[in-house]
């Protein structure tokens, strides 16, 4: 079972200098930041791998559903990270950039590593958010809280230069108060121990990104 990974078939590109004489991403860099999506990939393989399984959560578990829908809220945000570290003008941006598709990635592993070790499938015949109280409600267009629409994901990669940097941090809140949401959903929800403790290690490192990323956009004069 393989856990997906999140690529743009753009990255293998080489832009050009900007108007402003800024040097594009080089293509070392790309491959530099692939490297370590892979490598966060790998290390939250293992840490998953240290979940025990005396008793395993089932298919229909908070748990389960939790790690199914957070791999998909996490892979948009590994893709917008990824559009962030290419496009992005400003320095922050594309620092942060590197920093949530590298994040999100290794919290993937860990999460595709517990469905594995609870031998459930990556995907289950629950609807999206039927794990929590208030899940179905959340819901909308057939997407999870904070997600963008395919047509946002187009605008975005459409953008460039302070437009992209505004637009990204805008959404990336937006994505992050969601996730939050969730995963407090499963901190209300769930059980099993270890779950609950990476549960609040992404709570953590979402709200601390949260207040750099307000404050990028505050700086860049953006309004949320």
């Amino acid at each position: 079972m393989t856990a997906p990974v999140t690529t743009d078939s753009e990255l293998d590109e080489t832009p050009a200098a900007d108007e402003r004489g800024r040097p594009a991403v080089r293509r070392y860099g790309v491959l530099a930041l692939a490297a370590a999506v892979v490598v966060g990939l790998l290390l939250g393989y293992a840490g998953g791998l240290l979940t025990p399984t005396l008793t395993s959560p089932g298919d229909t578990s908070a748990e389960a559903g939790f790690a199914r829908d957070m791999t998909t809220h996490h892979n948009q945000a590994v893709a917008m990270g990824l559009l962030a570290f290419r496009q992005g003008q400003d320095a922050e941006v594309r620092q942060v950039g590197v920093d949530i598709a590298t994040g999100q990635q290794g919290e993937i592993g860990t999460m595709q590593t517990w469905l594995r070790s609870w031998k459930l499938d990556p995907t289950g015949v629950q609807a999206p958010m039927a794990w929590m109280p208030d899940g179905a409600g959340l819901v909308k267009d057939g997407l999870m809280p904070g997600m963008a629409t395919p047509e946002e994901m187009a605008k975005l990669r459409a953008a460039s230069g302070r437009e992209f940097d505004v637009l990204f941090l805008q959404m990336m809140i937006r994505h992050h108060i969601g996730g939050v949401h969730m995963i407090d959903g499963i901190l209300d929800e769930g059980h099993d121990d270890d779950v609950l403790a990476v549960a609040q290690v992404m709570k953590n490192t979402q709200q601390n990104d949260l207040a750099n990323l307000n404050a990028a956009l505050k700086r860049l004069g953006g309004t949320p």
